[in-house]
C-alpha cells in the first residue's frame, strides 16, 4: 500500500515514481485522497500496473486517462467529492471493476447499457448527483449491480 491522502498534492511527485521502480508492482493499494490533484497522468496508471484499489476521493479530477483501462487487477476506486460532470466511461471496460464511488460529483447521465454488461459490477454509488429520472427508473434485474441513489427531492409545492 501506499497512502499519500491528505498531502495537499497538486500532481503525483516524480521522485515517487523514482523511488518506488524496484516495489511497484507490489503496491496494490494507493491513496491519493484529500489532496488538490486536478488529473492522475498516464504514467501513474502504467507504473502501478498491479493496483486492486485506488482512493482518489476529495480531488479535484473531472477525467481519467484511457490508460486506466489497463488496470486489469483492479476491483475497486472512489471517485467520491471530485469535480465529474460525465461518468468516466473508461471505467466501463476495466473488467475487474466490483466498486465505483462517484458520490458528491456533477454526474447527470450515466452510461448504464455499458455498466450493465461490466460482469464484476457490485456496487456503484451515485449519491448526490444531479443524475436524471431515467437512471432512478433502472432496477434489477436491468441492473445487475447495486445502485446507489440520493433520496429524490420533493418537488415544491406553488
Amino acid at each position: 500500500s501506499a497512502d499519500l491522502a491528505n498531502c495537499k498534492l497538486m500532481t503525483f511527485p516524480i521522485g515517487i515514481y523514482k523511488a518506488m521502480r524496484s516495489v511497484t508492482e507490489g503496491i496494490h493499494c494507493i491513496s491519493l485522497a484529500n489532496n488538490e490533484l486536478k488529473s492522475i497522468t498516464s504514467r501513474f496508471v502504467t507504473t502501478f500496473s498491479q493496483l486492486t484499489e485506488l482512493n482518489l476521493a476529495g480531488n479535484y479530477l473531472h477525467r481519467l486517462p484511457e490508460e486506466i483501462t489497463s488496470l486489469l487487477h483492479l476491483r475497486a476506486i472512489n471517485l467520491s467529492r471530485n469535480r465529474f460532470r460525465r461518468f468516466p466511461e473508461p471505467l466501463a471496460t476495466v473488467p475487474t471493476l466490483e466498486t465505483i464511488d462517484l458520490e458528491e460529483n456533477e454526474i447527470a447521465e450515466v452510461p448504464m447499457d455499458k455498466l450493465a454488461s461490466m460482469a464484476s459490477l457490485r456496487s456503484l454509488n451515485l449519491r448526490a448527483n444531479p443524475v436524471g429520472p431515467e437512471v432512478r427508473l433502472l432496477v434489477r434485474p436491468l441492473v445487475p449491480f447495486d445502485l446507489l441513489l440520493s433520496p429524490e427531492e420533493p418537488i415544491p409545492k406553488a
